[in-house]
């Protein structure tokens, strides 16, 4: 598959920054993802060589506060299409280095101080929130719970939407108790501890929205979410080319969207207990405002 990516680039502003970009510039490492029909190559890199680049470029860029390169992804099957009859490697084709960080420090650090933003625009806001209008059991119906990973002070669910449970797990405890929508909260670096202090079986849906680049163990991680999904409970991992460069893994930011679908996609296969994981694209105005996909899959009833 070929990839013509772009990268759009916000500087920080005073508390608000969200770095937003897609880009596979020069990458270091091919995996062949293998599927049945026609054949096609998916392109997956190490981030050094990205770093790289993207460094020089913004010596370039001199005062200048945003940069745009004209996007777009061609030569291949659309996302819907991306996930269906792959046939994954043996064993995960990730290495340690592919899970490092431009800024190794700690996330708690970065976290700390509460960004009262939102890190998608409102298009993608509103395809996301329609998508879980769809999929997410009645608002109060008896007996749902429901984890949204990652967690801030909004989780775009459809407005009024309740639960008798909603558990949000995230990084900054200002914005958790801001957020209308949870019964409870968590506060958990993931990085640091990716065990989830939660019950077995006991969720219905998860969710994560644009987080799951920033994972450094995301095998584990799904574990414990298969661990505490019910049966045929579904997770929904949702994101754009929106990201805080410097702390999301450099096999996300040396690759493009698709690579991205397939990324997520293999840490449900691997982490094992899912049914094969499926992608849709809910992007609302492509080229004209922040993309947007989704790679979800239920737990197995037997699992």
């Amino acid at each position: 598959m070929a990839n013509v990516v772009g990268l759009r680039l916000s500087l920080p502003v005073l508390g608000s920054v969200c770095v937003c970009y897609s880009s596979t510039f020069a990458t270091t490492k091919k995996l062949n993802w293998k599927v049945k029909g026609p054949p096609r190559r998916m392109v997956l890199g190490l981030g050094a060589s990205f770093f790289s680049h993207f460094m020089t470029m913004l010596g370039a860029m001199g005062s200048s506060k945003s940069f745009m390169a004209s996007a777009k992804i061609t030569a291949g099957p659309s996302v819907d299409e991306l996930l269906k009859n792959v046939e994954w490697p043996e064993q995960f084709p990730f290495k340690e280095e592919d899970f490092q960080r431009y800024d190794e420090t700690s996330d708690s650090l970065f976290y700390e101080a509460p960004r009262f933003v939102t890190h998608i625009d409102d298009p993608a806001i509103a395809a996301l929130t329609k998508y879980y209008s769809k999929v997410f059991p009645p608002s109060n119906t008896p007996g749902v719970s429901i984890l949204d990973m990652c967690s801030s002070w909004v989780s775009h669910f459809p407005p009024g939407y309740k639960q008798e449970r909603v558990v949000g797990l995230g990084m900054n405890e200002q914005e958790l108790k801001r957020n209308p929508v949870l019964t409870e909260y968590v506060v958990q670096d993931l990085n640091v501890n990716p065990k989830l202090p939660l019950e077995d079986n006991s969720f219905d849906i998860i969710t994560n929205v644009v987080s799951v680049d920033y994972l450094t163990k995301p095998l584990d991680v799904f574990k414990e979410m298969c661990r505490v999904l019910k049966p045929g409970g579904q997770a929904i991992m949702s994101f754009s080319n929106r990201c805080f460069w410097t702390k999301a893994i450099s096999i996300w930011t040396s690759t493009g969207d698709a690579d991205h679908v397939m990324i997520v996609g293999s840490y449900f296969h691997y982490a094992g207990g899912f049914e094969p994981p499926q992608a849709v694209d809910i992007s609302p105005n492509p080229g004209r405002s922040d993309p947007m996909y989704i790679v979800y899959s239920k737990k197995l009833s037997t699992a």
